[in-house]
């Protein structure tokens, strides 16, 4: 268990060492996301803990949001442990469902999104 831990890590410790996210675990927290893109810019991150590319793509966004000044709120949805939530996300916002997925939010639209190996700095 000790090799996987090092090769794909673990989604207990997933966060620990990113300080900008903000965990969306119930549907107040998504909530509020949705009503913080009024005041600024939010990005709101689908991620699947047990996919390779999801954690690859998490993993190069999180390096590319260190590196820069952007004033925006970063909100993470682990959306395995959140199901009921992605799928609101899904129906409220109209962006259909992908995994690892990026949606921009201002003004409590959906202005952008991106999946896969299309997620980077430049759509925020």
């Amino acid at each position: 268990m000790g090799f996987l831990h090092k090769i794909f890590g673990s989604s207990e410790t997933e966060n620990a060492e990113v300080k900008f996210w903000h965990e969306i675990k119930s549907e107040g927290d998504l909530e509020d996301a949705i009503r913080k893109s009024s005041e600024k810019k939010v990005v709101i991150f689908k991620h699947s803990t047990r996919c390779h590319i999801s954690k690859m793509v998490k993993k190069k966004f999180e390096k590319e949001v260190g590196n820069s000044d952007k004033a925006v709120e970063y909100y993470y949805l682990d959306l395995l442990a959140h199901r009921k939530i992605s799928n609101k996300i899904a129906d409220d916002l109209g962006v259909e469902h992908q995994s690892p997925q990026l949606i921009v939010l201002e003004n409590g639209n959906a202005v952008r999104n991106a999946s896969h190996h299309s997620i980077n700095l430049n759509i925020v």
